[in-house]
């Protein structure tokens, strides 16, 4: 946000994301987000924009949200060699003044090389692998001689792709 020039603030939203589930990895992500959404307007008592968003990773047909534990980190972070992790994000944009709201999609394909065990269970230790889907932080600085490229922006491998929140924000404004 602070790229596009908006003050902000930031507020986390208090839901217990694992309890919603659907059927598709978009519906899911949408759910979520949208539940964000509703959660922080509670908290909202002047007139304001809300933008929220939400991520999953897929993998070889598979969602990946963030990893249990630490196995599954690292269990992901092996996988990563033999194809790509995709990256699906919702994101919602709510004009509190008008209640309009507005909501899509963004992705990106991240492909990385080999990560050897060094880097893995260093990112692991740090802590960022459990707080981002897919068991990575795509800013981490361990991983980026890692990343032989990205299809798609990195701000929608990084769960907030600035187009996506000019379009919105210019629909709802």
């Amino acid at each position: 946000m602070e790229e596009l020039g908006y003050d902000f603030e930031v507020m986390v939203p208090d839901i217990d994301e694992k309890s919603i589930r659907r059927n598709t990895p978009h519906e899911l992500v949408m759910a979520i987000a949208q539940a964000k959404a509703d959660a922080l307007l509670t908290k909202i008592k002047e007139p304001a924009v809300l933008i929220v968003s939400d991520q999953v990773v897929l993998f070889e047909g598979k969602i990946r949200e963030k990893p249990i534990d630490e196995n599954e980190a690292r269990e992901y972070l092996l996988s990563y060699a033999r194809g790509p992790a995709e990256t699906l994000g919702a994101v919602v944009v709510v004009n509190t003044k008008t209640d309009k709201r507005m909501s899509d999609f963004q992705t990106a394909k991240i492909y990385f090389k080999r990560l050897p065990l060094s880097v893995i269970e260093e990112h692991i230790k740090s802590g960022a692998s459990l707080r981002g889907a897919g068991g990575f932080l795509i800013h981490d600085p361990l991983l980026s001689s890692y990343i032989d490229h990205i299809e798609g922006t990195i701000d929608s491998a990084s769960g907030l792709s600035k187009d996506v929140v000019k379009q919105l924000l210019k629909n709802i404004l």
